[in-house]
């Protein structure tokens, strides 16, 4: 089987993975319209292990201090998935599994897997992380980079988060829950009973983004995307909320995307 690129189908719906370039969906197309932004760093890849930004590069796992690549200086950003190439274990016409071991510059071996399902009316996504070993704090969730205007027609966001994060000059959250503000936005906020985002396309598509995840980030600095990122934890959330990965608990979260043409 070809790692180039594998494609799944339902309908006139049509979904792109490239396992090479980090296990990215490298296009979503519905009834002939890209939903995604295209480009090697685009498109929608998995954060993991950790999610946005970790603190200087530095975690804890009990008392035993870690530091990684600082790949957005002066932080480390996103994780090493989407810097990697994963396997295709299984690929169906509409479904399909990849895995990746976790290796350096990641201090401890384990496993990720990412599962794809797709409908004519929906995908849903699944992240899964267990170790070989020993326990360590964990994230996962995604990044997709949606088009802002498909067809002429830009998109709004509807969402009623709880609290927004606080963010500070570092871009990182402050630890203070503040009421929601208004966009442009690169935050994050919390959804307690799940994520449940709306993406908005007058006369072309709505999209809705859930999940049972309470954590999402939402960025719309960009002319060119907006991205709506469902998240096991909130940035630096290995140091603030480390979820730890351990031999009979492994992390698993998962995200549904469902569209309806308008």
């Amino acid at each position: 089987m070809s790692e180039e690129e594998i494609r799944l189908a339902a309908g006139d719906v049509e979904l792109t993975v490239t396992p090479a370039n980090g296990c990215r969906i490298s296009s979503l197309r519905v009834g002939g319209t890209e939903l995604l932004r295209q480009g090697e760093r685009y498109g929608c890849f998995p954060m993991v292990p950790w999610c946005g930004r970790t603190a200087r590069g530095t975690f804890l796992n009990g008392a035993t201090v870690h530091h990684l690549p600082l790949n957005s200086p002066p932080h480390a950003i996103h994780g090493t998935g989407r810097d990697t190439a994963w396997h295709t274990a299984r690929a169906d016409k509409a479904e399909a599994v990849f895995t990746y071991d976790l290796a350096e510059p990641w201090p401890y071996p384990g496993r990720v897997t990412q599962t794809f399902a797709l409908t004519e009316d929906s995908l849903t996504l699944q992240l899964g992380v267990e170790t070989y070993g020993d326990s360590f704090p964990a994230q996962a969730g995604w990044h997709p980079w949606f088009l802002r205007t498909l067809g002429g027609s830009e998109v709004t966001l509807d969402f009623a988060p709880a609290w927004q994060e606080e963010r500070g000059e570092d871009h990182l959250p402050t630890g203070r829950r503040i009421d929601p503000l208004p966009g442009p936005w690169d935050d994050c906020f919390g959804m307690p009973d799940g994520v449940d985002v709306t993406l908005t396309w007058p006369e072309r598509l709505e999209l809705k983004v859930t999940s049972r995840a309470p954590w999402v980030v939402v960025y719309d600095e960009q002319e060119a995307a907006v991205c709506v990122e469902p998240q096991s934890g909130p940035p630096n959330g290995l140091n603030t909320e480390p979820r730890l990965v351990t031999p009979i608990d492994p992390l698993e979260i998962a995200t549904t995307w469902t569209w309806r043409r308008l």
